[in-house]
């Protein structure tokens, strides 16, 4: 008996030393810090995060003539389009513009004003602070203040030759950032 009772302490033992292991591995990850950013892009003081989201996809660039130079050609900026991803890979929305629009799968939606931008690593496109306008719907857009773009990769305008030759030709390339939204605290 004393055998029988020994043996299933040890294996209560064990449950429950796993039970406390899955609880652990569970444990919400450490929400988004503004340390290391440039004081030009971090949200005020008074926000606190709602939503840190990882935007896959691409922006299209355009060879068009330079709006100050009509001789001279450059790769301009048409819009971005991404899947906005939780942390866990599930899709919450949709990034895309102009206007620059994020757009979450409960159908609220918000669009912004530029604030700052500030150099990212080479090849990849600037970190940004947006400013953001009221929600349209109401859902997880609804009250959120700024959004920030951080960690980005890639995006940047194409190195491919631009001119008058090649004049209104597309071109598409991959990037991928995350994008943190916030509200008043």
């Amino acid at each position: 008996m004393q055998k029988i009772l020994s043996t299933a302490t040890c294996l209560l033992g064990v449950a429950a030393a796993t039970l406390l292991g899955a609880c652990a591995s569970k444990a919400p990850a450490p929400a988004f810090s503004q340390d290391g950013l440039p004081d030009t892009v971090k949200v005020p003081a008074g926000h606190r995060v709602v939503l840190e989201t990882v935007g896959v996809g691409e922006i299209t660039y355009e060879c068009r003539a330079k709006a100050n130079d009509s001789a001279a050609f450059e790769w301009a900026f048409v819009g971005p389009r991404a899947d906005l991803n939780g942390r866990d890979g599930k899709k919450l929305g949709t990034y895309y513009g102009p206007p620059a629009t994020w757009a979450s799968a409960d159908g609220s939606r918000i669009t912004g004003t530029q604030v700052a931008v500030s150099p990212a690593k080479a090849g990849s496109i600037p970190l940004q602070l947006v400013k953001a306008n009221p929600a349209t719907g109401s859902g997880a857009m609804t009250g959120v203040s700024f959004v920030q773009r951080v960690a980005t990769v890639g995006g940047v305008a194409p190195a491919l030759p631009c001119d008058a030759a090649g004049a209104g030709r597309k071109e598409v390339v991959k990037y991928q950032a995350d994008y943190i939204f916030w509200k008043p605290a």
